[in-house]
């Protein structure tokens, strides 16, 4: 490693130097020399292809995940919620005591307590969280899917982004098998609501139960719009849209 000095400030690769920005300022030093192939056959490398095999496993569940509840999460996600969501599931991966090393699964680790707790409670859009967007109670019937608020007054229960004058409320009640990627969501009625002091008892009943012989999970979603001659348009494109999942079993 070397310090670069001089007045062309780079980063990357070029010929067999990286140039990049550390603590120090500006450095460069030599493109590593270990071949693909290499990796693939060396025994020496076999920790790291198991990391590997792992780590892409992790990550097509979690776009499993998101594929399924893609009607829920198409206006109520942040621009990380892939990188995010791939940490939760090598958690979850990392919950298998049984298959060797190189070949855990979130499918397996999804059926442990400790999977389900680094899973369950996942916010989708990491800038509107659901815990600072609802500030009520709710209870969620997990033979049904059914989520009440009680005594919802959207004026004094919602932290209301400027600009807000609705608010639309979901449930949603999935049957995911991480084994095989079959999948169900069933989905509530939107509740749509003027955001005024009115007081009233929000019901979301999902159309049925979803079938399958998987993980279920259970999601809460509020999305905020704006009225504009007696049409509603999305706020911000969505930006205060939270999306979080509410329960797993």
């Amino acid at each position: 490693m070397a310090k670069l000095k001089s007045i062309i400030k780079i980063e990357g690769t070029l010929d067999d130097l990286t140039f990049y920005k550390g603590k120090e300022g500006y450095l460069v030093k030599t493109k590593s020399g270990v071949s693909k192939k290499r990796i693939e056959n060396d025994p020496a490398f076999a920790r790291t292809r198991e990391n590997g095999s792992e780590f892409g496993m992790a990550a097509s569940s979690g776009k499993m995940l998101r594929q399924a509840i893609l009607n829920l999460m198409s206006d109520a996600k942040d621009n990380l919620v892939t990188s995010r969501l791939t940490q939760v599931m090598m958690r979850v991966k990392n919950a298998d005591t049984t298959s060797p090393r190189g070949q855990r699964t979130v499918a397996v680790g999804i059926l442990t307590p400790n999977g389900q707790q680094a899973l369950n409670g996942f916010n989708f859009n990491d800038r509107a969280k659901l815990s600072a967007v609802l500030l009520s109670d709710f209870t969620l019937d997990t033979a049904t899917g059914e989520i009440t608020i009680a005594d919802f007054a959207p004026n004094q229960n919602l932290a209301i982004p400027e600009g807000a004058t609705h608010v639309s409320l979901e449930s949603g009640f999935l049957n995911l098998d991480f084994a095989t990627g079959d999948k169900d969501l069933e989905l509530s009625p939107i509740t749509n609501l003027p955001i005024d002091n009115t007081l009233s008892t929000v019901t979301l009943t999902p159309a049925a139960v979803p079938v399958g012989m998987g993980t279920q999970a259970y999601f809460l979603k509020i999305a905020f719009y704006q009225e504009i001659n007696a049409v509603q348009y999305p706020l911000n494109n969505g930006a205060y849209n939270a999306l979080q999942m509410v329960g797993l079993i």
